[in-house]
Protein backbone atom coordinates (compact mmCIF):
# COMPACT_ATOMS: atom_id res chain seq x y z
CA UNK A 1 0.00 0.00 0.00
CA UNK A 2 1.23 3.15 -0.91
CA UNK A 3 -0.42 7.00 -0.86
CA UNK A 4 0.89 9.82 -2.21
CA UNK A 5 1.66 12.74 0.63
CA UNK A 6 -2.04 14.27 1.25
CA UNK A 7 -2.00 18.13 1.72
CA UNK A 8 -3.15 20.06 4.48
CA UNK A 9 -6.63 21.49 5.27
CA UNK A 10 -7.15 24.50 6.44
CA UNK A 11 -10.15 23.94 8.35
CA UNK A 12 -9.60 23.66 12.35
CA UNK A 13 -10.01 21.01 14.57
CA UNK A 14 -13.26 21.88 16.69
CA UNK A 15 -14.65 19.00 19.01
CA UNK A 16 -12.27 16.86 17.60
CA UNK A 17 -13.55 16.94 13.97
CA UNK A 18 -10.23 15.52 12.67
CA UNK A 19 -10.39 16.16 9.20
CA UNK A 20 -9.64 13.69 6.45
CA UNK A 21 -8.57 13.77 2.83
CA UNK A 22 -10.00 11.63 -0.03
CA UNK A 23 -13.40 11.45 -2.02
CA UNK A 24 -16.58 9.70 -2.25
CA UNK A 25 -19.71 9.35 -4.61
CA UNK A 26 -23.25 8.82 -4.26
CA UNK A 27 -25.01 6.34 -6.74
CA UNK A 28 -28.58 7.96 -8.05
CA UNK A 29 -32.04 6.12 -7.13
CA UNK A 30 -32.79 3.25 -8.87
CA UNK A 31 -34.22 -0.44 -7.82
CA UNK A 32 -32.49 -2.27 -5.08
CA UNK A 33 -29.54 -4.78 -5.72
CA UNK A 34 -25.99 -4.21 -6.97
CA UNK A 35 -22.92 -5.52 -5.70
CA UNK A 36 -21.67 -4.52 -3.37
CA UNK A 37 -5.13 0.36 30.31
CA UNK A 38 -4.17 -2.70 30.41
CA UNK A 39 -1.02 -4.57 28.52
CA UNK A 40 -1.71 -4.38 25.06
CA UNK A 41 1.37 -2.56 23.05
CA UNK A 42 0.28 0.17 20.86
CA UNK A 43 0.34 -1.15 17.07
CA UNK A 44 4.07 0.19 15.42
CA UNK A 45 3.57 2.58 12.41
CA UNK A 46 4.29 0.78 9.13
CA UNK A 47 6.08 1.89 6.14
CA UNK A 48 3.34 3.12 3.44
CA UNK A 49 3.98 0.39 1.06
CA UNK A 50 2.83 -2.34 3.90
CA UNK A 51 -0.30 -3.98 3.60
CA UNK A 52 -2.92 -3.70 6.30
CA UNK A 53 -3.15 -6.97 8.31
CA UNK A 54 -6.54 -7.10 10.89
CA UNK A 55 -6.10 -8.71 14.31
CA UNK A 56 -7.67 -11.92 13.30
CA UNK A 57 -4.32 -11.97 11.27
CA UNK A 58 -1.88 -11.28 13.96
CA UNK A 59 -3.17 -13.24 16.33
CA UNK A 60 -2.70 -16.21 13.82
CA UNK A 61 1.13 -14.54 13.36
CA UNK A 62 2.09 -13.86 16.44
CA UNK A 63 -0.43 -14.20 19.57
CA UNK A 64 -2.16 -17.49 19.79
CA UNK A 65 -0.17 -17.37 23.16
CA UNK A 66 -4.17 -16.15 24.52
CA UNK A 67 -5.99 -18.86 23.13
CA UNK A 68 -3.51 -22.15 23.56
CA UNK A 69 -5.09 -25.16 25.98
CA UNK A 70 -8.42 -22.42 26.12
CA UNK A 71 -12.04 -23.40 24.90
CA UNK A 72 -12.32 -20.34 22.90
CA UNK A 73 -15.89 -18.41 22.31
CA UNK A 74 -15.83 -16.53 19.55
CA UNK A 75 -18.30 -13.56 18.76
CA UNK A 76 -18.26 -12.86 15.26
CA UNK A 77 -20.28 -12.53 11.47
CA UNK A 78 -19.12 -12.37 8.13
CA UNK A 79 -17.08 -8.75 8.27
CA UNK A 80 -14.55 -11.08 10.08
CA UNK A 81 -12.14 -11.91 7.03
CA UNK A 82 -8.05 -11.56 6.66
CA UNK A 83 -6.72 -9.49 4.43
CA UNK A 84 -7.42 -12.02 1.46
CA UNK A 85 -10.90 -12.62 2.12
CA UNK A 86 -10.60 -15.37 4.31
CA UNK A 87 -13.78 -15.95 6.76
CA UNK A 88 -12.20 -15.63 10.46
CA UNK A 89 -14.40 -18.64 11.86
CA UNK A 90 -12.56 -20.62 8.69
CA UNK A 91 -9.43 -20.15 9.23
CA UNK A 92 -9.24 -20.18 13.39
CA UNK A 93 -11.09 -24.01 12.53
CA UNK A 94 -8.36 -25.01 10.85
CA UNK A 95 -5.57 -23.47 13.00
CA UNK A 96 -3.64 -25.93 14.67
CA UNK A 97 -3.75 -25.27 18.77
CA UNK A 98 -7.28 -23.05 18.34
CA UNK A 99 -10.32 -25.18 20.13
CA UNK A 100 -13.51 -23.17 18.81
CA UNK A 101 -16.38 -24.62 21.34
CA UNK A 102 -19.08 -21.60 20.43
CA UNK A 103 -20.53 -18.90 18.30
CA UNK A 104 -21.45 -15.93 19.25
CA UNK A 105 -23.87 -13.59 16.93
CA UNK A 106 -24.62 -9.79 16.85
CA UNK A 107 -27.37 -8.18 15.18
CA UNK A 108 -27.44 -9.27 11.55
CA UNK A 109 -26.71 -12.22 12.59
CA UNK A 110 -23.66 -15.00 11.79
CA UNK A 111 -24.02 -14.07 8.22
CA UNK A 112 -25.09 -10.21 8.19
CA UNK A 113 -27.96 -11.52 5.97
CA UNK A 114 -31.01 -10.08 8.40
CA UNK A 115 -32.39 -6.82 8.84
CA UNK A 116 -32.22 -4.25 10.98
CA UNK A 117 -34.22 -4.76 14.50
CA UNK A 118 -35.02 -8.27 13.67
CA UNK A 119 -34.44 -10.79 16.59
CA UNK A 120 -32.13 -13.42 16.10
CA UNK A 121 -32.61 -17.15 16.88
CA UNK A 122 -29.76 -19.37 18.32
CA UNK A 123 -28.66 -22.31 15.84
CA UNK A 124 -25.75 -24.25 14.55
CA UNK A 125 -23.06 -23.12 11.90
CA UNK A 126 -23.41 -25.27 8.97
CA UNK A 127 -19.71 -25.52 8.09
CA UNK A 128 -18.04 -26.08 11.69
CA UNK A 129 -21.00 -27.38 13.19
CA UNK A 130 -20.68 -25.25 16.52
CA UNK A 131 -23.79 -23.92 18.20
CA UNK A 132 -24.28 -19.96 17.24
CA UNK A 133 -25.87 -18.21 20.32
CA UNK A 134 -28.33 -15.22 19.29
CA UNK A 135 -26.85 -11.69 20.99
CA UNK A 136 -29.68 -10.03 19.25
CA UNK A 137 -32.42 -12.07 20.43
CA UNK A 138 -33.98 -12.75 23.94
CA UNK A 139 -30.63 -11.68 25.14
CA UNK A 140 -28.38 -9.04 24.54
CA UNK A 141 -25.70 -10.62 26.63
CA UNK A 142 -23.90 -14.19 26.77
CA UNK A 143 -25.58 -16.33 29.88
CA UNK A 144 -23.88 -18.64 31.96
CA UNK A 145 -25.43 -21.69 29.79
CA UNK A 146 -23.97 -20.01 26.65
CA UNK A 147 -20.58 -19.76 28.26
CA UNK A 148 -20.75 -22.69 30.29
CA UNK A 149 -17.57 -24.68 29.25
CA UNK A 150 -15.98 -21.16 27.00
CA UNK A 151 -12.32 -20.75 28.61
CA UNK A 152 -11.84 -17.55 26.77
CA UNK A 153 -14.38 -15.00 24.66
CA UNK A 154 -13.13 -13.32 21.89
CA UNK A 155 -14.97 -10.76 19.52
CA UNK A 156 -13.89 -10.03 15.98
CA UNK A 157 -16.33 -7.31 13.84
CA UNK A 158 -15.75 -5.14 11.51
CA UNK A 159 -17.74 -1.71 13.10
CA UNK A 160 -18.40 1.15 11.32
CA UNK A 161 -17.51 4.19 13.85
CA UNK A 162 -20.89 5.03 14.19
CA UNK A 163 -22.43 5.22 18.00
CA UNK A 164 -26.16 3.46 17.09
CA UNK A 165 -24.26 0.94 15.24
CA UNK A 166 -24.44 -2.13 17.83
CA UNK A 167 -21.78 -4.22 16.98
CA UNK A 168 -19.52 -2.73 20.12
CA UNK A 169 -22.27 -2.77 22.09
CA UNK A 170 -22.73 -6.44 22.31
CA UNK A 171 -18.88 -6.42 23.12
CA UNK A 172 -19.45 -3.82 25.46
CA UNK A 173 -22.26 -6.13 27.44
CA UNK A 174 -19.94 -9.21 27.03
CA UNK A 175 -17.11 -7.55 28.21
CA UNK A 176 -18.98 -7.46 31.60
CA UNK A 177 -20.45 -11.01 31.67
CA UNK A 178 -16.69 -12.11 31.07
CA UNK A 179 -15.62 -10.31 33.67
CA UNK A 180 -18.01 -11.61 36.21
CA UNK A 181 -16.81 -14.73 35.95
CA UNK A 182 -13.05 -14.16 35.17
CA UNK A 183 -13.08 -15.45 31.88
CA UNK A 184 -10.39 -13.54 29.56
CA UNK A 185 -11.34 -10.97 26.66
CA UNK A 186 -9.64 -10.39 23.56
CA UNK A 187 -10.36 -8.25 20.58
CA UNK A 188 -9.27 -8.94 17.54
CA UNK A 189 -8.89 -5.00 16.01
CA UNK A 190 -9.80 -3.67 12.67
CA UNK A 191 -9.61 -0.08 11.24
CA UNK A 192 -12.06 2.29 11.66
CA UNK A 193 -13.65 2.56 8.05
CA UNK A 194 -14.33 6.28 8.41
CA UNK A 195 -11.08 7.19 10.17
CA UNK A 196 -10.21 8.52 13.56
CA UNK A 197 -12.30 11.18 12.77
CA UNK A 198 -14.73 12.77 15.09
CA UNK A 199 -18.44 14.47 14.60
CA UNK A 200 -21.29 15.21 16.04
CA UNK A 201 -22.64 15.28 20.19
CA UNK A 202 -21.40 13.00 22.38
CA UNK A 203 -23.83 10.75 24.44
CA UNK A 204 -24.32 12.24 28.08
CA UNK A 205 -25.16 8.95 29.86
CA UNK A 206 -28.63 9.72 31.63
CA UNK A 207 -29.96 8.85 28.11
CA UNK A 208 -28.59 6.10 27.30
CA UNK A 209 -31.80 4.31 28.82
CA UNK A 210 -34.24 6.24 27.07
CA UNK A 211 -34.25 3.20 24.07
CA UNK A 212 -32.20 0.39 23.25
CA UNK A 213 -28.65 0.78 25.25
CA UNK A 214 -27.64 -1.53 22.74
CA UNK A 215 -27.91 1.85 20.58
CA UNK A 216 -26.14 3.54 22.58
CA UNK A 217 -24.24 1.78 25.51
CA UNK A 218 -21.78 4.45 26.46
CA UNK A 219 -20.39 7.81 26.53
CA UNK A 220 -19.00 8.29 22.67
CA UNK A 221 -19.88 10.64 20.24
CA UNK A 222 -22.24 10.09 17.25
CA UNK A 223 -19.42 9.51 15.02
CA UNK A 224 -16.78 8.40 17.42
CA UNK A 225 -13.34 8.03 15.57
CA UNK A 226 -12.15 4.66 17.59
CA UNK A 227 -11.97 1.29 16.08
CA UNK A 228 -13.47 -1.88 18.48
CA UNK A 229 -10.11 -2.39 20.82
CA UNK A 230 -9.66 1.12 21.68
CA UNK A 231 -13.47 1.37 22.38
CA UNK A 232 -13.02 -1.87 24.64
CA UNK A 233 -9.82 -0.36 25.96
CA UNK A 234 -11.99 3.16 27.21
CA UNK A 235 -15.03 1.25 28.20
CA UNK A 236 -12.78 -1.09 30.15
CA UNK A 237 -11.07 1.40 32.40
CA UNK A 238 -13.25 4.23 32.39
CA UNK A 239 -16.66 2.26 33.10
CA UNK A 240 -14.21 0.23 35.85
CA UNK A 241 -15.05 -3.29 34.02
CA UNK A 242 -11.74 -4.63 34.77
CA UNK A 243 -11.95 -7.31 32.42
CA UNK A 244 -9.10 -9.57 31.88
CA UNK A 245 -8.87 -7.66 28.43
CA UNK A 246 -5.97 -8.59 25.39
CA UNK A 247 -6.30 -6.27 22.03
CA UNK A 248 -4.61 -7.69 19.63
CA UNK A 249 -4.04 -4.78 17.35
CA UNK A 250 -4.29 -4.37 13.29
CA UNK A 251 -1.00 -3.68 11.79
CA UNK A 252 0.15 -1.41 9.32
CA UNK A 253 -2.87 1.16 9.89
CA UNK A 254 -3.09 4.50 10.40
CA UNK A 255 -6.41 6.63 11.95
CA UNK A 256 -6.30 9.12 8.92
CA UNK A 257 -6.80 5.72 6.77
CA UNK A 258 -10.23 5.35 4.67
CA UNK A 259 -10.96 1.85 4.41
CA UNK A 260 -10.95 1.91 0.81
CA UNK A 261 -7.63 3.16 1.22
CA UNK A 262 -6.29 -0.06 3.52
CA UNK A 263 -6.45 -2.50 0.50
CA UNK A 264 -8.80 -4.82 3.09
CA UNK A 265 -12.07 -6.44 1.14
CA UNK A 266 -15.20 -4.64 1.58
CA UNK A 267 -18.00 -7.08 3.37
CA UNK A 268 -21.60 -5.55 4.33
CA UNK A 269 -21.41 -5.72 8.25
CA UNK A 270 -25.17 -5.25 7.58
CA UNK A 271 -27.55 -5.79 4.38
CA UNK A 272 -27.68 -2.05 4.07
CA UNK A 273 -24.44 -0.50 5.11
CA UNK A 274 -23.20 -1.09 1.02
CA UNK A 275 -19.92 1.25 1.30
CA UNK A 276 -17.74 3.46 2.54
CA UNK A 277 -19.89 6.00 1.89
CA UNK A 278 -22.55 4.60 3.54
CA UNK A 279 -20.81 3.99 6.28
CA UNK A 280 -19.82 8.46 5.87
CA UNK A 281 -23.45 8.64 5.96
CA UNK A 282 -24.83 6.74 8.22
CA UNK A 283 -23.07 8.37 11.38
CA UNK A 284 -24.99 11.45 10.65
CA UNK A 285 -28.10 10.98 8.69
CA UNK A 286 -29.06 7.90 11.52
CA UNK A 287 -30.88 10.80 13.10
CA UNK A 288 -33.12 10.99 10.60
CA UNK A 289 -34.34 7.29 11.50
CA UNK A 290 -35.83 7.86 14.23
CA UNK A 291 -38.40 10.27 12.26
CA UNK A 292 -40.78 9.79 9.46
CA UNK A 293 -38.79 10.55 6.61
CA UNK A 294 -36.55 7.98 4.69
CA UNK A 295 -32.99 7.53 4.24
CA UNK A 296 -33.30 5.35 1.47
CA UNK A 297 -33.91 2.02 2.33
CA UNK A 298 -35.44 -0.01 -0.21
CA UNK A 299 -32.86 2.30 -2.76
CA UNK A 300 -29.40 1.42 -4.20
CA UNK A 301 -27.61 3.45 -2.25
CA UNK A 302 -29.37 3.63 1.32
CA UNK A 303 -28.52 6.82 3.33
CA UNK A 304 -27.78 8.47 0.45
CA UNK A 305 -31.32 9.93 0.20
CA UNK A 306 -33.76 12.01 2.40
CA UNK A 307 -37.38 12.42 1.83
CA UNK A 308 -41.18 11.43 2.16
CA UNK A 309 -43.80 11.96 -0.06
CA UNK A 310 -45.15 14.76 2.08
CA UNK A 311 -42.13 16.37 2.08
CA UNK A 312 -41.53 19.33 -0.79
CA UNK A 313 -37.65 18.68 -1.35
CA UNK A 314 -36.89 21.50 -3.71
CA UNK A 315 -38.51 23.98 -0.80
CA UNK A 316 -36.48 22.37 2.33
CA UNK A 317 -33.19 22.01 0.11
CA UNK A 318 -33.72 26.10 -1.28
CA UNK A 319 -33.79 26.39 2.71
CA UNK A 320 -30.91 24.20 3.11
CA UNK A 321 -29.24 26.23 0.79
CA UNK A 322 -28.31 29.29 3.44
CA UNK A 323 -26.06 27.43 4.86
CA UNK A 324 -22.25 26.54 4.84
CA UNK A 325 -22.49 22.39 4.69
CA UNK A 326 -18.90 21.90 3.50
CA UNK A 327 -18.08 18.41 1.73
CA UNK A 328 -21.63 17.71 -0.15
CA UNK A 329 -23.69 18.55 -2.86
CA UNK A 330 -26.95 18.72 -2.65
CA UNK A 331 -29.95 18.28 -5.39
CA UNK A 332 -33.46 16.62 -6.07
CA UNK A 333 -34.08 13.09 -7.10
CA UNK A 334 -37.34 11.21 -7.66
CA UNK A 335 -36.93 7.58 -5.60
CA UNK A 336 -39.27 4.90 -5.45
CA UNK A 337 -38.42 2.42 -2.42
CA UNK A 338 -38.81 -1.04 -2.88
CA UNK A 339 -37.90 -4.58 -0.93
CA UNK A 340 -39.31 -7.66 0.60
CA UNK A 341 -42.21 -7.40 2.79
CA UNK A 342 -41.08 -7.72 6.71
CA UNK A 343 -37.91 -5.62 5.99
CA UNK A 344 -38.36 -1.83 7.15
CA UNK A 345 -38.29 0.20 4.10
CA UNK A 346 -40.40 3.72 4.71
CA UNK A 347 -42.57 4.52 2.04
CA UNK A 348 -42.12 1.07 0.36
CA UNK A 349 -43.54 1.43 -3.33
CA UNK A 350 -44.50 4.75 -3.65
CA UNK A 351 -42.95 7.40 -5.91
CA UNK A 352 -41.88 10.79 -4.19
CA UNK A 353 -39.13 13.20 -4.59
CA UNK A 354 -36.28 13.19 -1.95
CA UNK A 355 -32.72 15.32 -1.54
CA UNK A 356 -29.76 13.58 -2.96
CA UNK A 357 -26.35 13.52 -0.94
CA UNK A 358 -23.36 13.30 -3.02
CA UNK A 359 -20.35 13.43 -0.50
CA UNK A 360 -17.87 15.59 -2.52
CA UNK A 361 -14.97 16.23 0.20
CA UNK A 362 -14.94 13.17 2.68
CA UNK A 363 -12.31 15.50 4.81
CA UNK A 364 -14.42 18.51 4.98
CA UNK A 365 -17.83 16.56 5.32
CA UNK A 366 -19.83 16.89 8.37
CA UNK A 367 -22.58 13.91 8.67
CA UNK A 368 -23.79 14.73 11.65
CA UNK A 369 -24.25 18.70 11.14
CA UNK A 370 -25.38 18.00 7.95
CA UNK A 371 -28.39 15.89 9.07
CA UNK A 372 -28.93 17.94 11.90
CA UNK A 373 -29.60 20.99 9.23
CA UNK A 374 -31.60 18.75 6.84
CA UNK A 375 -34.04 17.74 9.64
CA UNK A 376 -34.00 21.59 11.11
CA UNK A 377 -34.96 22.90 8.01
CA UNK A 378 -37.61 19.91 7.13
CA UNK A 379 -39.10 20.09 10.05
CA UNK A 380 -39.64 24.08 9.56
CA UNK A 381 -40.79 23.75 6.02
CA UNK A 382 -43.33 21.32 7.25
CA UNK A 383 -44.36 21.67 10.99
CA UNK A 384 -47.70 19.51 10.70
CA UNK A 385 -46.04 16.80 8.75
CA UNK A 386 -42.78 16.04 10.50
CA UNK A 387 -43.06 13.67 13.55
CA UNK A 388 -40.09 11.69 15.77
CA UNK A 389 -41.15 8.62 16.16
CA UNK A 390 -38.80 7.35 18.30
CA UNK A 391 -36.93 7.31 21.64
CA UNK A 392 -34.20 6.96 20.00
CA UNK A 393 -33.89 10.30 18.78
CA UNK A 394 -33.34 11.91 21.84
CA UNK A 395 -30.27 9.10 22.27
CA UNK A 396 -28.95 10.10 19.19
CA UNK A 397 -28.75 14.02 19.55
CA UNK A 398 -26.54 12.82 22.70
CA UNK A 399 -28.60 14.57 25.40
CA UNK A 400 -32.03 16.23 26.79
CA UNK A 401 -30.84 20.02 25.82
CA UNK A 402 -29.93 19.15 22.31
CA UNK A 403 -33.00 17.14 21.92
CA UNK A 404 -35.02 20.46 23.61
CA UNK A 405 -33.34 22.47 21.36
CA UNK A 406 -33.79 21.08 18.35
CA UNK A 407 -37.72 20.82 19.34
CA UNK A 408 -37.83 25.01 20.02
CA UNK A 409 -35.90 25.15 16.68
CA UNK A 410 -32.81 26.76 17.55
CA UNK A 411 -30.15 27.46 15.16
CA UNK A 412 -28.32 24.07 13.91
CA UNK A 413 -25.09 26.48 14.11
CA UNK A 414 -25.70 26.75 18.03
CA UNK A 415 -26.52 23.19 18.74
CA UNK A 416 -23.12 22.53 16.64
CA UNK A 417 -20.98 24.41 18.87
CA UNK A 418 -22.28 23.14 21.93
CA UNK A 419 -21.76 19.68 20.94
CA UNK A 420 -18.26 20.77 20.01
CA UNK A 421 -17.49 22.13 23.14
CA UNK A 422 -18.69 19.13 24.55
CA UNK A 423 -16.36 16.80 22.81
CA UNK A 424 -13.83 18.83 23.20
CA UNK A 425 -13.68 18.15 26.90
CA UNK A 426 -13.73 14.26 26.35
CA UNK A 427 -10.76 14.00 23.82
CA UNK A 428 -8.71 13.79 26.33
CA UNK A 429 -10.12 10.53 27.74
CA UNK A 430 -10.45 9.39 24.57
CA UNK A 431 -6.54 9.67 23.58
CA UNK A 432 -5.45 8.02 26.56
CA UNK A 433 -7.10 4.78 25.13
CA UNK A 434 -5.82 5.32 21.41
CA UNK A 435 -4.14 2.24 19.98
CA UNK A 436 -3.10 3.61 16.39
CA UNK A 437 -0.73 7.09 14.92
CA UNK A 438 -2.94 9.55 13.10
CA UNK A 439 -0.44 10.31 10.39
CA UNK A 440 -1.39 13.97 8.61
CA UNK A 441 -3.52 14.44 11.85
CA UNK A 442 -1.34 14.54 14.14
CA UNK A 443 -3.25 14.24 17.03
Amino acid sequence: MHRQPRSATPLALLAGALLLSGAAACRSASPPGGTPPDSTPAAAAAPRDERVLTGLEVLVRDSLHLLRGKRVGFITNQSAVTSTGELGIDLLARTPGVNLVALFSPEHGIRGNVEAGQKIDTSRDEKTGLPVYSLYGRTQRPTDEMLRGVDVLMYDIQDIGARPYTFVWTMAMAMEEAAKRNIPFVVLDRPNPITAAIDGPLMQMDVRNVTQVITGYYAVPLRHGMTSGEVARYYNQDAGVGAQLHVVPAAGWEGDEWFDETGLPFVRPSPNIRSVDAELKYSGLVLAEATNLSTGRGTDAPFSYLGAPWMDAARVLERVRAYDLPGVRLTTTRLTPTGPAGSWIPYRDTTFTAIQIDVTDRDAYEPAYTALVLLTEARRAHPQQFRITNAGFTQMMGSRWAREAFDRGEDPRAIRQRWRDEVREWLPKRNRYRLYPTGDLGN
